[in-house]
């Protein structure tokens, strides 16, 4: 191994231990985001050159086991047994030593060299602990990093001995024993195993899974005598302990962690009550928990609607201050007119009518992200997403969609059933994501008030909570209990927040600022062959008999699919203006701002519905939604005849 130059490392570990903080930190911007081939479950692989040493970082999902229970797992599982990396970092959260540990003997398991970084130290002195690197180290035989990731400290010596380590070669492997009956069916196991069968796993891990009942592992050994010595040994094992010999064999290695965890950890001080423990007190609470989150929900919204309503005033006004340059400019009014009323209102559009809305709010998604408030907010919706069908682990990928429906559809996945993965991401799509919070703060909130536009929201959260429940009622199968981690509450880090809102912000800037510009284009062009007026009159039945609405918002619709902002941009080209109070009457606003809400999901969505669940459910949830937003807003219409002009 010394000629070798390139070296691949895996970054391991449960979720929210900081393993991608530390990725971040060693690779820099030397990074390529994609997706495992054939798997919807995210990939980030990352860069290091040094001193002629040029390492390939890959960061493995978050997760608790190397089971098969999950798509992450089995990713993380195959990639370390089939891609043999040269060393794999497992991130360990020092606070919460046992329960990462049970992950890290599974590692030891796939007999994979091993570095392990002990991350979060600060906060576990913080609590008056310490950890015995040293005698971890010895009792587990691999090296042993104390690390605080985000204040990028113990990071370069994990990096000097991640690369001497790769440098030497060394592949040293000390398995930790189980108990005698469980061990030495092990050894009996994996001796036959060695002698028989080709696999990418070490003989021993596949012992092991195949007492667990590993569905992958028993179909990859084909072997009749292994399959049924395994068989054997399983009902041996649940005569001995009466329980299954997955449940002996789980309830071992928490043993075997926590007895390490026991000997390794010191306390230096008294444990005081730490703020983030005095602070759960409320933000769990059956009532004040409940409360708190109204008034984060509440407050998330104004600040978003005034921030977002001052810099779109000042902003809009500010780049229309050009339009005389622009019309002075030596061009045929054709071109004129495709410039200014094309091009550059497309730009204005999407500066300063969504911009000042989308960017402060993926801003405060970070920092609940960040802070580690999104899981309590997990737990407290458990009960409400039971109704749905659902469980609390549902609330995450819902919670996402307030940003944008397309990862919230992806980040189904991590319900363990198809079922649940289905009606999650049905009711994600119908989730107010930022860009329909675009519609309703800029539209709505704007020209009828905020109370306006906290009852469409309202509306939209009723029609939520009845479509969970139908569902719940006509699909197969009956909600599974909520098992989650509850992250500790920590400090926000700016650089953090700051590139989580870039990277989800990125995609407008470079894909919709696009598609604004040229819907607009291609509007005005419709514009000036008088192409609007025949098409408006198509969708004129439906439009304004019954949904009550002027006959061009059918033609913001369309371009609605492609992206929802589209749909206020298009009728601020239609009618040359942003004070849309001079062209909607506050029925019709109202209408139109509830329509938009629910009526289809975007273009990107449906190709995410597509890749998650194929194409007759995403083509039946897209079929569902149009009509059932045409029919409530026709019925909606009718109602408000009695109260709004």
């Amino acid at each position: 191994m010394e000629d070798k130059k390139e070296f691949v490392v895996a970054l391991a570990g449960n979720a929210n231990v900081g393993k991608s903080v530390i990725f971040n930190q060693l690779t820099g911007g030397n990074q390529i985001i994609g997706n495992w081939p054939g798997k919807t479950v995210e990939k980030a692989e990352g860069f290091i050159e040094q001193e002629g040493v040029r390492i390939r970082v890959v960061d493995l999902p978050g997760i608790y086991s190397l089971s098969t229970y999950s798509e992450e797992e089995i990713v993380s599982r195959e990639f370390i047994a089939k891609e043999k990396p040269d060393l794999v970092i497992n991130v360990v959260d020092a606070v919460n030593l046992e329960r990462n540990l049970f992950f890290t003997l599974q590692l030891i398991e796939l007999e994979v060299p091993l570095v392990i970084a002990l991350n979060q130290y600060d906060i576990l002195e913080r609590k008056g602990l310490s950890i015995n690197g040293k005698k971890l180290s010895e009792l587990l035989g691999v090296p042993v990093i104390k690390t605080v990731a985000v204040h990028n400290k113990g990071l370069t010596e994990l990096f000097e001995i991640v690369r001497n380590a790769l440098l030497k070669g060394e592949k040293k492997v000390s398995h930790l024993r189980y108990g005698k009956e469980v061990e030495s069916r092990i050894k009996e196991l994996s001796e036959i195993i060695s002698k028989k069968v080709k696999t990418y796993y070490p003989p021993r891990f596949v012992a092991i899974k195949l007492l667990e009942n590993d569905p992958l592992i028993k179909k990859e050994i084909k072997d009749e005598e292994i399959l049924k010595k395994a068989d054997k040994f399983r009902k041996e094992l649940k005569e001995i302990h009466g329980e299954e010999a997955e449940t002996v064999i789980i309830s071992e290695r928490y043993a075997i962690a926590s007895r390490i965890a026991e000997s390794v950890i010191e306390r230096k001080s008294t444990l005081k009550e730490s703020m983030g423990d005095w602070f759960d007190k409320i933000a769990l609470d059956k009532v004040w928990g409940y409360v708190f989150f109204i008034l984060v929900t509440i407050g998330i919204f104004y600040a978003v609607f005034k921030f977002g309503s001052f810099f779109s005033d000042l902003l809009s006004n500010w780049l229309e201050s050009f339009k005389p340059i622009f019309m002075r400019m030596p061009l045929t009014p054709f071109w004129n007119k495709i410039l200014w009323d094309g091009i550059m209102e497309g730009v204005i559009a999407g500066i300063g009518i969504v911009l000042p809305y989308i960017a402060p709010f993926y801003l405060i998604l970070a920092f609940l992200e960040d802070s580690g408030y999104l899981a309590r907010i997990a737990f407290l919706t458990d009960n409400v997403m039971h109704k749905l069908g659902l469980h609390g682990k549902a609330f995450m990928p819902l919670i996402e969609g307030f940003g944008c429906n397309v990862p919230a559809v992806l980040g189904t996945r991590i319900m363990e059933r198809d079922r649940d993965r289905f009606i999650a991401a049905i009711l994600a799509t119908l989730v107010p994501c930022s860009a329909r919070t675009v519609i309703i703060l800029g539209l709505v909130a704007t020209f009828l008030g905020p109370v306006y536009a906290l009852i469409i929201y309202v509306l939209d959260f009723i029609l939520i909570l009845i479509t969970g429940r139908i569902l719940n009622k006509f699909m197969k199968g009956t909600p599974s209990g909520l098992i989650m981690e509850m992250p500790r509450y920590r400090k926000p880090v700016m650089k953090i927040i700051l590139k989580q809102t870039w990277i989800r912000l990125k995609d407008f800037v470079y894909f919709a600022f696009p598609i604004i510009i040229v819907a607009n284009v291609v509007m005005e062009i419709f514009s000036i062959f008088n192409w609007i007026k025949p098409v408006a009159n198509f969708l004129k039945p439906v439009m304004t008999d019954f949904l009550g609405l002027p006959p061009l918002a059918g033609i913001t619709f369309l371009f609605g699919i492609l992206r929802k902002e589209l749909t206020l941009v298009m009728l601020s080209t239609l009618y040359h203006t942003t004070n849309f109070a001079k062209v909607l009457t506050p029925r019709q606003i109202f209408i139109f701002g509830f329509v938009t809400m629910i009526y289809i999901p975007c273009v990107a969505t449906i190709a995410a519905l597509k890749r998650e669940f194929g194409w007759k459910r995403a083509t039946a949830v897209t079929v569902g939604e149009f009509v059932g937003a045409i029919v409530l807003g026709g019925i909606l219409n009718q109602i408000l005849k009695l109260f709004m002009p």
